[in-house]
């Protein structure tokens, strides 16, 4: 039996990870009961910390220099941004009066982010690919990263994320 090889593309890697997300909130609006919605809540939250992490540590830093400066500053803050929410989502819990604002609010700001690297004329992706940088090479790096932080995930637990353009 063959095994279906590992699409090592960063840019891919990261559209896949964005069309998770974007299921884990589609299943966090259908959701009835209390208990499902912090479940979801607190996979989309991991998921997203993961996520932004392995931008941060190996993707933006590549592309630096190589893509549209304010875009990429403007990705970092939409991280941060998204940070305060997950830090506050997890903080709170299900019992807190803002919880379902809180987790719409950071599914609105997901998909804008998302549209900016992927979805909108000169994209970051797209930029990214027209910058000859070796994006398998880079997917790589990620995957590696990304099996870590999951790892670490599962046995620990990750920390709440780290803000890297606010205070």
């Amino acid at each position: 039996m063959k095994h279906a090889e590992i699409d090592t593309d960063a840019t891919h890697i990261l559209a896949a990870d964005h069309r998770a997300v974007e299921a884990l909130f589609e299943e966090f609006e259908k959701a009835s009961s209390k208990s499902r919605k912090a479940e979801i809540a607190e996979r989309i939250c991991t998921e997203l910390k993961i996520h932004a992490q392995i931008e941060e540590e190996v993707f933006y830093p590549a592309l630096k220099g190589k893509v549209e400066e304010d875009l990429l500053k403007e990705a970092w803050v939409e991280h941060d941004g998204a940070k305060v929410l997950i830090n506050d989502i997890l903080a709170s819990g299900p019992d807190d009066e803002f919880f379902e604002a809180k987790v719409t609010v950071l599914s609105e700001e997901i998909k804008h982010h998302v549209k900016e690297e992927e979805k909108q004329q000169g994209n970051m992706f797209q930029q990214a690919r027209a910058a000859e940088i070796d994006l398998d090479a880079l997917g790589e790096r990620m995957l590696e990263r990304k099996r870590e932080l999951q790892a670490q995930a599962e046995d620990e637990g990750l920390p709440p994320a780290q803000l890297a353009t606010m205070q």
